[in-house]
């Protein structure tokens, strides 16, 4: 047996320990069981976890909608929340918590705290994407730093995207699944539309 083999049967037997359908348990622990898999699973991540990803820790049978449905409906009156948010569904803490959360932590390094520029720079890449320097540089009326871009980018708001059709073709830049949780966006459809100033 080769080695390849041998790490695919063992990574094989792992998964033939995990018992999705949860068959000796009554229904109604059985479902009590998937919820609270469904919520260790979206408590662990900072992403937003796909419909299909929870649909891997759940029996065939479940309904992964009307599990989600009860984990909120029992969240009801906590300070968090179970939202849908960039193709899936993840915990966040209730918007009227915000100001008791600043207030008693210091997120450093996690902070998502904006400058006015920052702000108006990563409007104008959701609104205007794919964009690049040269395309921030005419909305703005001068060039954006590159500092300013690092730190969107490290904050993990905004991406590279396709190379511009621009001469020396410069890089773009695009939103992430970050800026859509983060703004609790499903997709950009559901960006506010701009209003434009009248002629």
């Amino acid at each position: 047996m080769s080695v390849a083999t041998r790490k695919q049967k063992s990574a094989d037997d792992g998964h033939a320990h995990f018992d999705r359908e949860l068959d000796d348990l009554p229904p109604d622990l059985r479902w009590r069981g998937w919820m609270g898999r469904i919520e260790a699973v979206l408590f662990a991540s900072a992403k937003p976890v796909s419909r299909d990803d929870l649909a891997r820790v759940v029996g065939q049978g479940a309904s992964v909608e009307m599990l989600i449905d009860d984990i909120q409906a029992e969240l009801t009156g906590r300070p968090y929340e179970l939202t849908q948010v960039a193709g899936g569904w993840m915990l966040q803490t209730k918007t009227q918590f915000a100001d008791a959360i600043e207030a008693a932590a210091d997120l450093g390094e996690h902070s998502l705290a904006f400058t006015e520029m920052e702000m108006g720079v990563l409007c104008a890449v959701a609104y205007h994407q794919s964009i690049d320097r040269a395309g921030l540089a005419d909305i703005f009326g001068k060039e954006v730093s590159r500092d300013l871009l690092a730190r969107l980018r490290y904050k993990d708001l905004i991406a590279s995207g396709p190379r511009s059709p621009r001469p020396s073709a410069p890089h773009t830049f695009v939103t992430t699944e970050t800026f859509l949780a983060t703004f609790d966006l499903q997709s950009l459809r559901d960006l506010p539309e701009l209003e434009l100033p009248k002629p």
